[in-house]
């Protein structure tokens, strides 16, 4: 008998296939707000006319703008963003961006309700032990227009980077997710290709460890397949022809569908905390981190080899080995499919290893891993 619990997050709306500036507009009024924060990719803003258009149609109503926050989400320029916010005298912050400008601006959310104003004070809100500490609630919210399809815009945790250790720390409050998001396929156009193909890589390893996760039941995989599907159609789409726009669609609605399933209390695995080590203490993009989940299937099929069926299956081939199957897609879209190829050697897994049985995805693995040997052997299998 299946027995959990889905919360229902603070997500009100999910708007899709409208122009952004239209329905940033739309949700200003909606939400009664008059002063945008406007939190945005600094490319986008220098290379396109793409933020200046939102600017324009805001009016009075844009209170600032910060365009300066790198990848990985940085403490530093979360205080910067933070500090400018508040000088702003904002009442909603509007990102347009990737996951990092997104995290960026959930974190911002929870430094503004609770004083904080320089990098340290972060250490009061982050998670410890997998435990959100008690922490004021933001009242300044936020509404998304993602640019790439890694699904942070539909999650109430914000990752944030620790310059000082490496590490990725996590931040976490029911009201940190946007109130809402905003899906248009015509300003993902700008985005790099390997950024989006790679982002969309990650947005399929949601699905794939959610389905394979001892701890899913029915309301969860009704999601993730369809949005596992949706991806694998999607992406190859995309790479073909980059102005595809239902293709872009597709693929944003199959990330939309990959966070069903973390939201409804689905625990990711192995792949998700190596990644988190890769990402904070490498510098591997995000979406490049997914890279390790064909030799994560690998290691696990002991253990689930029917739920991995349902991958294969829900990706077009039924009957074939999962991670075969995603190893050949990953790298059909040109990513990188192995360790050395993000430059990550043998002589890092010992330290990989050990970080990464500090995340909280590792012991919510579908095979059970006791010791950072066992981590070090799916390394070994992505090396």
């Amino acid at each position: 008998m299946h027995q959990g619990r889905v919360v229902y997050g603070a997500i009100e709306e999910v708007v899709f296939g409208h122009p952004a500036t239209e329905a940033i507009v739309a949700q200003m009024d909606r939400l009664g707000m008059g002063r945008a924060f406007l939190m945005v990719s600094g490319t986008l803003n220098r290379e396109t006319d793409e933020i200046a258009k939102i600017k324009a149609a805001l009016g009075p109503r844009c209170a600032g703008l910060f365009d300066a926050m790198p990848a990985h989400t940085p403490r530093e320029a979360v205080i910067a963003a933070t500090n400018a916010a508040r000088e702003a005298g904002t009442d909603l912050i509007v990102t347009v961006g990737g996951g990092s400008i997104t995290d960026g601006a959930k974190a911002v959310q929870l430094c503004l309700a609770n004083g904080i104003d320089d990098v340290d004070g972060i250490d009061r809100i982050r998670v410890h032990k997998g435990v959100a500490p008690e922490m004021t609630p933001p009242t300044v919210r936020q509404i998304s227009v993602p640019t790439t399809i890694a699904g942070g815009e539909f999650s109430s945790i914000a990752g944030v980077t620790d310059r000082s250790t490496h590490v990725k720390q996590m931040l976490r409050h029911p009201l940190a997710v946007p109130r809402a998001t905003i899906l248009d396929p015509a300003i993902t156009v700008h985005t790099p290709e390997w950024l989006f193909l790679s982002t969309g890589i990650r947005a399929i390893d949601h699905c794939v460890e959610a389905i394979c996760s001892r701890e899913t039941h029915p309301y969860a995989d009704a999601q993730s397949v369809k949005g596992l599907a949706m991806l694998a159609d999607a992406l190859p789409r995309v790479k073909a022809d980059a102005s595809d726009l239902d293709a872009r669609m597709d693929a944003q609605i199959g990330t939309w569908l990959s966070m069903g399933a973390l939201a409804a209390g689905v625990p990711m695995g192995a792949s998700h905390g190596i990644g988190y080590v890769l990402g904070a203490a490498f510098d591997v993009p995000h979406g490049y981190t997914s890279c390790m989940l064909p030799a994560v299937m690998r290691w696990n099929a002991r253990d689930n080899d029917e739920r991995q069926m349902i991958v294969a299956a829900a990706m077009g081939f039924p009957g074939h080995n999962a991670a075969d199957v995603l190893d050949a897609f990953i790298r059909s879209l040109g990513m990188p499919r192995s360790l050395t190829e993000v430059r990550v050697s043998l002589e890092h897994f010992d330290a990989i290893a050990e970080q990464a049985m500090r995340t909280n995805w590792i012991p919510r693995n579908p095979r059970k891993i006791e010791s950072p040997a066992q981590v070090r052997e799916i390394l070994l299998l992505a090396a």
